[in-house]
């Protein structure tokens, strides 16, 4: 079958490019095996554009919310589904300097159109102890990461353009005029493994994560204070995350959930039901930037989201697209070039 582009892996940076080249008219086949610890199907899909534990900006955020926010929208109405929501982001102040430099950040230009005081429409915030107050991230989201990917997955699998099965390199072949998987020939091969990739700069991080029930607490926000928590509705609420830089294909561990548990108790102290205890492996790339571009004639990657996948992924496709098929240069902060040259 003659094709535009090969993709391996349908995690979240094959579903979002695989969507971007569609979008574009290319034609597209994605090669896909479910593996244990691929972080995308349990992410907690909170968009923030803040790095809270310093009070900065993340990289890009503006352009990354308003490209992310647009992309995301716009797949949606695609396929007839819902799993990007629009929600704030409360930080509760743990100490007095904490609260200090909320304020003279929010007075900067850059961080003033990112940071507010409040106040939010969100009773759930008055059960929990904030004794030096709160601020509040007016320009966040929650993707809802699993019913994004399903929708996705379902849908390619229907119209034939899903293969399930695992991709080796022994099953590609490259040639003059292009790559090959089995019968499949494309123009070019894109590798979105995530951890599971052997690229320059990446590192692995596993993540680990709660899904509970804290029947009472109503909260309408994504609160943060030491882990977020990201309402799911019914009581159900997501909590994470944490960063182990060891060991990282080890699952879910005592350790972890008692660190989660520990740090949701100095929030709330009303009843908590653990649902799920997840785990997953983050590609993060050294220097926390995306990895992106060619590495040979017809083969490239896209990797490296790290923990701000949801907001960077959309931004990170359509860059990628433009390099491979419209010959734009790749911006320097992303090319796999920085780890190879």
């Amino acid at each position: 079958m003659e094709l535009d582009v090969l993709i391996v892996g349908q995690g979240l940076a094959g579903t979002v490019l695989s969507e971007t080249l569609a979008a574009r008219g290319l034609r597209v086949m994605l090669f896909d095996a479910p593996r244990e610890g691929r972080a995308s199907w349990v992410a907690a899909g909170a968009v923030n554009p803040i790095v809270l534990r310093r009070t900065v900006a993340t990289w890009r955020a503006s352009e990354m919310l308003a490209v992310s926010g647009a992309f995301y929208r716009e797949m949606e109405q695609r396929h007839d589904a819902h799993f990007w929501h629009p929600l704030p982001v409360v930080e509760l102040f743990a100490t007095p300097q904490d609260a200090g430099i909320w304020r003279l950040r929010s007075r900067e230009p850059e961080l003033g159109r990112l940071l507010t005081n409040g106040p939010v429409e969100d009773p759930g915030l008055a059960r929990l102890p904030q004794p030096y107050g709160h601020g509040v991230v007016p320009r966040s989201a929650w993707l809802d990461m699993q019913r994004m990917l399903s929708t996705h997955r379902s849908h390619w699998v229907q119209q034939g353009c899903l293969v399930e099965r695992e991709v080796a390199l022994s099953d590609v072949q490259e040639g003059t005029d292009g790559v090959s998987i089995g019968t499949h020939h494309a123009h070019v091969l894109i590798w979105c493994v995530g951890p599971f990739a052997i690229t320059p700069g990446l590192v692995p991080v596993r993540g680990e994560g709660l899904t509970v029930r804290m029947p009472g607490l109503g909260l309408k926000s994504i609160v943060h204070r030491g882990v977020f928590v990201v309402p799911l509705g019914q009581d159900r609420y997501r909590v994470g995350a944490t960063f182990a830089w060891d060991d990282v294909w080890s699952g879910p561990t005592e350790e972890g959930q008692r660190y989660l548990l520990d740090r949701l108790a100095r929030l709330w102290s009303g009843p908590v039901e653990v649902l799920e205890h997840w785990a997953g492996v983050r590609p993060t790339a050294r220097d926390r930037r995306p990895i992106l571009g060619r590495t040979s004639a017809h083969q490239a990657v896209f990797n490296g989201l790290g923990s701000r996948g949801a907001m960077l992924a959309p931004w990170c496709a359509a860059h990628l697209a433009d390099h491979l098929f419209a010959g734009r240069p790749l911006d320097a902060e992303v090319d796999v070039a920085r780890f190879t040259a």
